[in-house]
């Protein structure tokens, strides 16, 4: 199955509910514990899946807050699978992960659940997340989904605090019976303002690692927010080092349905907030309809910024003259959330198109790549 990102997503997260117990450092929002009354019902939801579905979009994700927060997650999961979506699902590390609450999705036929570690401890973990007990919440929750046979995926959000836990988490990761690893690279927005993400050279030292590990482990390894990192990889294959294959664990759908070009917000990727706004994604919030007023195929394939971010041709800076930007774009939405502008340079990449590297003193790699937000 090929997908043209200019016609459909390869993903769609809807944030179910904004309701959380927990305040996580880097969350995009200001988690409260009380739902919304104006979220999507569960007939409103049901409509979303069927409209997703007939875009030909594979992997839908129910996110929040707390997605558990909602009683409907199970009819929901199960009205998705019967028209054909992948259906995942990204709870908080809470009380609400109980037993019988997973044997009820894994019966409404959920295909994978995402449970959050940052860091290699419980200390660091929970001072993140701001919660007592959430890491050894999420690593419960991981080891009962796995014996219910419920494939996991693990998220994990790098930014300067927790780089220096990286080979750790690798070690850790490799010890759990995951299918899945989506690590994360900061983007500095909302709660998240208060965090530090890492620097352009930290990124392309962690590339190394991680290509590595893509190369070994028996899970699939996503890196999220880091769209250079395929950049990284046609860089290595050039020179003729190891170039690694599409990895998955049991039950992941391969997410490279479009070989060469990396998802990105608005290409590939759709998100739907609580009250039914559609944006590119939760981290470019640039709302451009709502599922209640406007058929979301035709936001995603027609409206702004959706036509503008599949446009590698109007991107500005160093990224708009990079020979990568095809298959790369770099960060939306961290270009966003450092210089107001999605079409910018993504701030924290290290390369140099070959237009630059016979510009002036000052326009090198001693600019804003440099710099940590």
């Amino acid at each position: 199955m090929k997908i043209d990102y200019n016609e459909s997503p390869l993903l769609a997260v809807w944030e179910t509910t904004r309701s959380c117990a927990v305040a996580c450092s880097h969350c995009r929002t200001e988690a409260i514990l009380a739902r919304d009354s104006a979220e999507l019902s569960t007939e409103e939801g049901k409509r979303l899946l069927a409209d997703i579905a007939a875009m030909d979009t594979p992997i839908f994700t129910l996110s929040g807050g707390d997605c558990l927060n909602r009683r409907d997650i199970e009819a929901l999961v199960e009205h998705g699978k019967s028209i054909g979506l992948h259906m995942a699902a990204t709870p908080a590390a809470t009380a609400n992960i109980t037993e019988a609450r997973l044997r009820s999705l894994k019966a409404a036929g959920l295909d994978q659940l995402g449970f959050s570690l940052d860091a290699p401890n419980a200390a660091a973990h929970d001072t993140f997340r701001k919660v007592d007990g959430s890491f050894n919440m999420s690593m419960a929750g991981l080891r009962l989904s796995r014996e219910l046979g419920l494939p996991v995926q693990l998220n994990t959000c790098v930014a300067e605090w927790n780089y220096r836990y990286l080979e750790q988490m690798i070690g850790l990761v490799n010890t759990l019976d995951i299918a899945f690893w989506e690590i994360s690279f900061l983007v500095p927005w909302g709660l998240s303002g208060q965090e530090r993400g890492i620097s352009a050279q930290e990124f392309e030292d962690a590339f190394e690692r991680l290509c590595a590990l893509k190369l070994e482990a028996p899970y699939y390894v996503k890196l999220t927010e880091a769209p250079h990192f395929k950049r990284f990889l046609m860089e290595k294959e050039l020179a003729g080092g190891a170039s690694p294959k599409p990895n998955r664990g049991p039950g992941i759908r391969e997410e490279v349905e479009t070989p060469g070009i990396v998802p990105n917000a608005g290409k590939g990727c759709i998100f739907v907030d609580h009250v039914g706004n559609i944006c590119p994604s939760a981290l470019l919030p640039l709302a451009s309809g709502n599922v209640r007023t406007n058929p979301i195929a035709d936001i995603y394939r027609n409206a702004h910024p959706f036509r503008e971010l599949r446009d590698h041709k109007l991107l500005k800076g160093r990224c708009g003259v990079c020979e990568y930007a095809d298959v790369c774009s770099g960060s939306r939405a961290r270009a966003w959330a450092v210089t107001g502008d999605f079409l910018e340079t993504d701030p924290f990449c290290a390369y140099i198109p070959k237009a630059m590297r016979a510009a002036p003193c000052g326009q090198g790699a001693s600019g804003p790549a440099a710099e940590k937000p």
